[in-house]
């Protein structure tokens, strides 16, 4: 999972090949569902307003789908040319402090419901060779009472290796600018089809 060298595609589907055929690495599946977390794992709750009305909620929709809140120049998301579905394995390959590190999480599920609200959202959940022990959702959501449009991360982690415990600030401040920088994504995701 942490390399010197960047892996090149070859190195990672062989990866994802592996964590495949994995477990996950925390017991809680799908807590994530209805935020509950399981004791013992720090929680972050982000949300940005991405407009009103059923056609910005499309648009979030798929940007969602199209993985578009993941967009960022420092984090590079390795995943099937399809729509998110449960069971899915899914690499992202982080370039920070000089090192490679490669993290596998699989699609825990996938859902939409309109009670009692609106919404469209997935979740994955972290294999063995992931530096987080955890499960993050992403959700689009229409709220009925003001016909408004969100974008919603929830997340609950504890590091999974002993580099992540020692790094524990510095991993903090990485999973805060990844909120950062996903609430931005999907923002811009939605005006650029609004405009």
């Amino acid at each position: 999972m942490y390399h010197f060298r960047k892996p090149d595609s070859a190195q990672i589907d062989d990866f994802l090949k592996v964590q495949a055929q994995k477990d996950f690495t925390y017991p809680h599946r799908e807590a994530t569902r209805n935020q509950s977390a399981p004791a013992g794992f720090r929680v972050d709750h982000n949300r940005i307003c991405l407009g009103q009305g059923a056609a910005v909620y499309e648009q979030a929709k798929q940007a969602l789908v199209e993985w578009q809140h993941y967009r960022f120049n420092w984090l590079h998301l390795h995943r099937p040319d399809a729509p998110p579905a449960a069971g899915q394995t899914v690499a992202a390959l982080a370039h920070v402090l000089g090192i490679w590190v490669l993290n596998a999480c699989r699609i825990v599920y996938v859902l939409e419901e309109s009670e009692p609200f609106t919404r469209f959202a997935f979740a994955y959940g972290t294999l063995p060779d992931h530096a987080e022990c955890g499960e993050e959702r992403f959700q689009v959501e229409w709220r009925p009472d003001d016909d408004s449009v969100w974008y919603d991360l929830y997340a609950f982690s504890r590091p999974n290796t002993l580099l992540s415990k020692i790094a524990l600030p510095y991993v903090r401040s990485k999973q805060k600018q990844f909120a950062r920088e996903s609430l931005q994504a999907m923002h811009q995701a939605v005006v650029k089809k609004t405009n």
